[in-house]
């Protein structure tokens, strides 16, 4: 193998290796099918290594992620259709086109007009349909929230938004008076649908207060976590047990340890 390859180079050359004839039979047996479910699993194990402060492990994770690119390329090159370095050239090649503000004369003085430009240059480009909604591309399998927000996001690129975060605070509050109205009447269908908006109109809202709404559930996530727990754990030094406690009690003592945590600077 040649050790005066780049990184990039010689982490190419080891998968290519481990997939061919006398390499390892775990890599040699895997399909696209197959790696699905590792490409999502680390990249979770991504998004969890940016939130913290371990550099060693950011670059674990971020090789983990990179490590399925350059199995799927591996494959592909197999089959003679593509190869790693056709990603790269590819990936080169549409980052110059959709930044003429930085490649050539246009301008784009902000982000929402690097955006607007982003989408109206996807909308020229050779083998788009001529009848491509503006929310095409947004992945069918993103959680729910993150999909929203990128649903959102693509329709207002070609104008479809609220003035100012004032529509969207509105909107909530009308969603929730129609959630109201459906769960009074008993309508579980109802409920569902306008719990749905609802929750999309909140979606929307953070969207305006630049909030990543997946982030902030996942923040809240953790923190009721850490909190239940820590209300389990002063449960048990008094040794009693959740279920013998009165919802009252426990609320005291989720009280205590969120006033301990926000005296010691915690959210």
């Amino acid at each position: 193998m040649d050790t005066e390859l780049n990184g990039v180079g010689r982490l190419y050359e080891v998968m290519k290796r481990l997939r061919a004839p006398g390499g390892c039979p775990w890599d040699r047996e895997q399909t696209f099918q197959t790696l699905k479910p590792c490409l999502l699993e680390e990249t979770y194990e991504l998004l969890e290594a940016m939130d913290g402060q371990d550099l060693a492990l950011h670059v674990e994770e971020l090789g983990d992620v990179l490590l399925q690119v350059v199995f799927q390329c591996a494959i592909r090159e197999e089959e003679g259709l593509f190869t790693l370095n056709d990603v790269a050239e590819a990936l080169a090649e549409k980052l110059i086109r959709r930044h003429p503000h930085v490649f050539g004369d246009a301008v784009a003085d902000t982000a929402g007009q690097v955006l607007r430009n982003w989408e109206a240059i996807k909308q020229t480009e050779k083998g788009k349909k001529p009848d491509r909604s503006a929310i095409d591309g947004v992945p069918a399998a993103l959680p729910a929230l993150l999909k929203a927000q990128r649903t959102q996001s693509k329709a207002a690129r070609v104008g479809f938004d609220w003035e100012d975060a004032t529509g969207a605070t509105g909107k909530i509050e009308e969603e929730l008076a129609e959630l109201k109205e459906a769960v009074a009447a008993g309508d579980l269908q109802k409920v569902t649908e306008e719990m749905g908006d609802l929750l999309f109109s909140v979606v929307n809202y953070c969207r305006f207060v630049e909030v990543d709404a997946e982030s902030a559930l996942e923040g809240t996530n953790k923190k009721f976590s850490r909190r239940f727990r820590e209300v389990e754990r002063r449960i048990r030094a008094q040794g009693r047990a959740l279920r013998e406690c009165t919802l009252a009690e426990m609320d005291a003592v989720w009280d205590a340890v969120k006033v301990e945590e926000r005296r010691k600077g915690g959210a």
